[in-house]
């Protein structure tokens, strides 16, 4: 399979789940705005958020697919059968214990994880509510990591892939149809994950039983493979906690902020996860696969050209994501969400947020493809030590930026933090000789750093003032904005041409 075939696969796919998204945030917006409501559906829906890192696509993924691998490449159908089945059960098992215990202590958790809603009983008691809705959420959703990780094994990337628009469209249904029959009408949202996780699940189980790899019930906790999976998760539990604990922290300083701070931070954030998605996910996911095999096979140099490939296509287009979204903050603010109850004035302060967050957009997409660099090869304590050292330097940021920033210093401590992240993986991967680059970085830097500054001048000179965009209608801004998309694309892939590059250039063959 060609690689570049898969991430188009994947990208398009994972687009139509972010749109998805964008429909999704539409609809909260407009019915709820950015108050009260919304910061604690927000803060609810993060825990469980957090838990599925640990649990499921982040830790266990990490953990999981290169065991797998292993197995497939190594031992039989039948050994690597019994590996799922085991794995799964252990891991339902802690899932349901966790999602028990975090119902049972919603009202402590709360107050751990946003202090500031304390002094608010209305709003510290709906918080809690939402939370013992969503929180079951985390053992559909991880099982359904789980079950990604299957697939992307065998390389079918199109149904993990597919699978959140389910959670999209659970969410939009909700806020359009069902939020008038609730009493707080955001309760409507909490179910909505909740049934979100269960349609998610349900669609990947035929694509599972296809491949003969649907998980059936088999403890073993003795289990080699069961072992060995643990024994990796442990540290990546805590590797990829760092960056949920920084968002995190991150809620509990907004907590203390002006009221929609919260709300604020979240829209930024969803807008920078869309390119971070749509490129940074997308690579990582089809990346740990082949990065596993080469390993197992042992093949250093595969291994160090397949890792280079990734990079390459991060800068080419990663850079120009980063700076698209700092240009047209205000016309996708303004075109997303500016209606019903999300004011002018949450217009501007989610801008300053998306600007904050679009200086570490690069970093947050290279970690992604650095990070897989270790993980394929089971080696989780690096990436967990180098967290370690980008959480305390994110936390000193927080501290030196919230007076002067506000919210929008948060934003800024965690893209900054990435980019901290990403350097350190890559100067490992270095100086552990895992990762050789190819030659012509300069000019291949230089030509992308051209086109991006001419993609950035077409757009800056073409969209227009931010009051035409917050005071005209939807039709006006959403065919504007997809002229501006259309611009951008045109000019950067025009001058790209102009300077040598062809698409066949980033052609790269999966391994087998």
């Amino acid at each position: 399979m060609n690689l570049l075939r898969a991430l188009a696969t994947v990208s398009s796919l994972t687009l139509v789940s972010r749109v998805l998204g964008f429909v999704r945030d539409f609809f909260i917006a407009r019915v709820f705005g950015a108050g009260l409501a919304t910061d604690a559906f927000f803060v609810a829906f993060r825990i469980p958020n957090l838990l599925r890192r640990l649990f499921g696509e982040g830790a266990f993924s990490q953990a999981f697919v290169p065991i797998l691998s292993e197995y497939r490449n190594r031992q039989s159908a039948e050994d690597t059968r019994t590996l799922v089945d085991c794995v799964s059960t252990a891991l339902f098992l802690a899932l349901v214990v966790t999602a028990a215990l975090g119902m049972a202590a919603a009202p402590l958790i709360v107050y751990v994880s946003a202090p500031g809603f304390s002094g608010d009983p209305e709003k510290f008691a709906l918080t809690a509510l939402l939370l013992r809705i969503t929180f079951p959420y985390i053992v559909f959703i991880s099982l359904v990591a789980l079950a990604a990780g299957v697939l992307n094994t065998w390389s079918r990337f199109a149904v993990p892939a597919f699978t959140p628009v389910l959670l999209n469209v659970s969410f939009i249904a909700a806020a359009a149809l069902f939020a008038e029959r609730f009493d707080p009408p955001v309760l409507a949202l909490a179910w909505a994950v909740f049934a979100g996780g269960v349609l998610q699940l349900a669609f990947q189980l035929p694509f599972l039983a296809r491949i003969g790899m649907l998980p059936r019930w088999r403890l073993d906790l003795r289990h080699p493979g069961v072992r060995r999976v643990l024994g990796l998760m442990a540290p990546a539990v805590f590797g990829v906690s760092v960056s949920q604990v920084s968002l995190l922290i991150n809620t509990i300083f907004a907590s203390f902020l002006v009221t929609g701070s919260v709300s604020w931070l979240y829209y930024a954030d969803r807008l920078m996860e869309f390119p971070a998605g749509l490129l940074g996910a997308a690579l990582g996911t089809i990346l740990l696969p082949s990065l596993s095999k080469h390993h197992a096979s042992g093949a250093p140099e595969a291994y160090s050209r397949l890792l280079d490939w990734g990079l390459r296509l991060t800068l080419l287009l990663a850079l120009p994501a980063a700076v698209a979204l700092a240009v047209l903050a205000i016309p996708l603010i303004a075109t997303l969400f500016h209606y019903g109850k999300f004011g002018i004035e949450d217009a501007w302060m989610t801008r300053q947020a998306l600007v904050a967050y679009s200086v570490g957009l690069l970093g947050m997409i290279l970690v992604k493809v650095l990070a897989p660099g270790f993980y394929a090869r089971q080696n989780i304590a690096t990436p967990v030590k180098i967290g370690i050292a980008t959480l305390a330097a994110t936390q000193l940021m927080n501290l030196a930026f919230i007076v002067p920033f506000r919210h929008a210093g948060l934003a800024l401590a965690i893209g900054l933090g990435a980019c901290l992240n990403a350097l350190f993986l890559f100067l490992s991967l270095r100086k552990q000789g895992i990762y050789r680059p190819q030659p012509g970085w300069g000019v291949f830097t230089i030509k992308v750093i051209v086109a991006t500054a001419v993609m950035c001048a077409a757009l800056f000179f073409a969209m227009g003032s931010a009051e035409r965009w917050l005071a005209a209608g939807w039709q006006w801004k959403v065919g504007r904005l997809a002229g501006l998309v259309l611009l951008g694309a045109a000019a950067y892939g025009a001058c790209l041409l102009l300077l040598g590059f062809r698409l066949k250039d980033f052609f790269h063959k999966a391994a087998d």
